[in-house]
């Protein structure tokens, strides 16, 4: 038995963390993403290696086929987090793994580990789809997150996203400003870890009317027509999150002389920032010091 599928990785353009509170969020998958193979044998072990974006492992283990107990392994952490996700998959489905006496499982990213486009997410999706259950709850039964990032690994374009007790609402859209060529990504050279700020939302109070402001907020960013509409949007939602979260912006922070307008993306603070500005953007933040860069176009196939 030979079995491969590939999920795409995402970005979550609105709403960022309250999108776990129900707000309708706008999320968009990205050209990149992570491709997942498995060749059965009859070893009776199930051999796990991981290529990054340049094909060298970052991370390989073995485990044994009938209770996936770690034999051995290159970072324990990462081995006991792929222990749960496929325990939790046998959960789902009783008939996974069981016909089955050992297999080589290969996975590759097509992007840094450290961009924070879904690495966890796309193989969540991934062994989803090799063990014929449903990606949601395989999600949920071992991370707390909104599900947003297993909807794009599942989708070809945008989407207006949300989920409310664990109900998920799902809205393909067309999006593609006609000023794509001002959106800029840039990468802020460090990694955010999702759990831990996930943990740190939750110990915040807001205003339950937050969730219904960002959510016409997601709205207008769908439907707005110029460049100067967007970055208003921008402007404002930056404004929002940064009051509810009690943290500066990004832009006020870091970028003050920057003359069009930055948005953070997911966990505030780190992976990537959006900006909408000049043509001349490229150059101002390569003479920052940043050296991802990514236009509309290179991120996104939409």
């Amino acid at each position: 038995m030979e079995f491969e599928t590939y999920s795409s990785g995402k970005i979550l353009l609105t709403s960022e963390y309250f999108v776990l509170e129900g707000a309708l969020s706008l999320a968009i998958p990205t050209k990149y993403g992570q491709s997942f193979a498995f060749k059965k044998n009859s070893s009776g072990i199930l051999s796990w290696k991981s290529y990054n974006s340049v094909n060298k492992i970052w991370f390989e283990c073995k485990l044994k086929k009938t209770d996936f107990k770690c034999v051995t392994t290159t970072d324990s952490q990462k081995s006991n987090i792929l222990v749960s996700i496929l325990k939790s998959a046998k959960k789902l489905n009783n008939l996974f793994f069981c016909d089955i006496l050992g297999g080589d499982v290969i996975t590759k990213l097509d992007f840094p580990n450290n961009w924070g486009l879904g690495s966890s997410s796309t193989l969540i999706n991934n062994i989803a789809k090799w063990a014929k259950v449903n990606p949601y709850n395989l999600l949920w039964s071992v991370f707390n997150g909104s599900g947003y990032d297993i909807a794009c690994a599942n989708s070809k374009s945008a989407i207006l996203y949300k989920v409310k007790q664990k109900k998920v609402m799902i809205e393909k859209i067309q999006f593609k400003p006609s000023f794509h060529q001002n959106i800029f990504f840039i990468h802020l050279n460090k990694k955010q870890n999702t759990n831990d700020s996930l943990k740190a939302f939750g110990n915040k109070n807001y205003s339950k009317s937050v969730i219904d402001v960002l959510s016409k907020l997601t709205k207008n960013f769908v439907n707005v027509k110029s460049l100067k509409e967007f970055q208003k949007c921008i402007k404002t939602h930056e404004s929002i999150i940064s009051k509810s979260l009690e943290m500066d912006p990004v832009k006020e922070k870091f970028f003050k002389d920057y003359s069009g307008e930055i948005k953070s993306l997911g966990a505030w603070g780190g992976d990537f920032i959006l900006a909408a500005g000049p043509n001349s953007s490229i150059e101002y933040f390569q003479n920052k010091g940043f050296k991802t860069i990514i236009s509309y176009n290179e991120m996104f196939n939409i």
